[in-house]
């Protein structure tokens, strides 16, 4: 009993150090890729992304540490799909399948883990409350499903931690809200308010025998977006800073070192019509300023690309 015992209190410290060490703000991008718009009632949408997160920027508090040793890269497929059961109402869904990658490199030698699998699931219901010429709002209401694989294990068998396993095994509750309104000396333009707040649940079966919570999320978007002709192409462009805010995780409801932080973004975007129902948009993440706690490796650059399809009650063809 006693060599059980220690294995596993041997495992608990283990994976405590690496995630002490390695944390940060990788993993499947799930709140970030929300929102597709609403459409007529009967109306549906697909969308297809692929999201590339590299993180090689090692981080204490706001001081930026010259060591290039760790690297973490997350690539990620994303299955967006909505249905719109009135103008006014509909209920959003969204897949995921997760590559993470992880190396750490010491007095010469490579410590490199990688995983790969299903990920977690999001499914939203969301309202339009104000839908005016000038101006919209909306918010949605749902939760993160936890479908991914939480049981991946390195080379030598051993349980890799909770942030580079495909899936959380928790159910997390998700509030999003959006505004929008056009501008008076442009009309084209329009200035945009936008935020998801995540409320993280417990997995409770961690290691089998203990407990971790990633940090709640808060995610705040703000800035402008504008449609251009370019030659014969209709092209929407937008400008906008994110503000996010992840509290720190929690191992049998004590802080784990080195998670949570604030960090800001500014997140430009393009996207145009490819063909008559399909619109092909990219969006880049680029870091203007970061504070962790303690020590963590934070975002280099991301980038997110993909096009959405849309399929009307009376298969019209619709220009987004």
């Amino acid at each position: 009993m006693k060599v059980k015992f220690l294995i596993l209190f041997f495992l608990i410290s283990y994976n405590q150090i690496l995630l002490s060490q390695t944390c940060c703000s990788g993993g499947v991008p799930l709140s970030n890729n929300i929102g597709l718009p609403f459409l007529e009632k009967g109306a549906s949408q697909i969308g297809v992304f692929y999201d590339y997160n590299n993180l090689n920027t090692l981080n204490e508090g706001e001081r930026k540490l010259n060591d290039n040793s760790r690297k973490r890269i997350t690539n990620s497929i994303l299955l967006n799909f909505s249905y719109n059961f009135t103008d006014r109402f509909l209920v959003e869904g969204l897949l995921s399948w997760v590559n993470q990658q992880r190396e750490i490199s010491q007095s010469g030698n490579v410590n490199f883990e990688e995983t790969k699998g299903l990920g977690d699931g999001v499914f939203l219901f969301r309202y339009l409350f104000l839908n005016q010429q000038k101006q919209s709002l909306s918010f949605g209401l749902g939760g993160k499903i936890p479908i991914g694989s939480t049981k991946e294990v390195n080379k030598q068998g051993i349980l890799l931690n909770a942030d580079l396993q495909p899936g959380s095994n928790a159910f997390d509750f998700i509030f999003t809200s959006t505004y929008s309104t056009s501008l008076q000396f442009r009309k084209s333009m329009s200035f945009i308010l936008r935020s998801t707040y995540r409320n993280t649940g417990v997995n409770s079966e961690y290691l089998g025998i203990t407990e971790y919570e990633f940090g709640d999320e808060f995610q705040g978007f703000i800035g402008v977006s504008d449609r251009f002709l370019v030659g014969k192409e209709l092209v929407d462009v937008s400008l906008l800073f994110k503000y996010r805010n992840a509290t720190s995780d929690k191992l049998n409801n004590n802080i784990v070192a080195n998670t949570g932080g604030n960090w800001v973004f500014f997140n430009p975007s393009v996207s145009f019509q490819i063909l008559p129902s399909v619109n092909f948009s990219t969006r880049i993440d680029v870091p203007i300023y970061s504070k962790v706690t303690g020590l963590q490796l934070t975002p280099t650059f991301r980038i997110n690309t993909g096009f959405s399809i849309q399929i009307l009650r009376q298969k019209e063809i619709k220009v987004f």
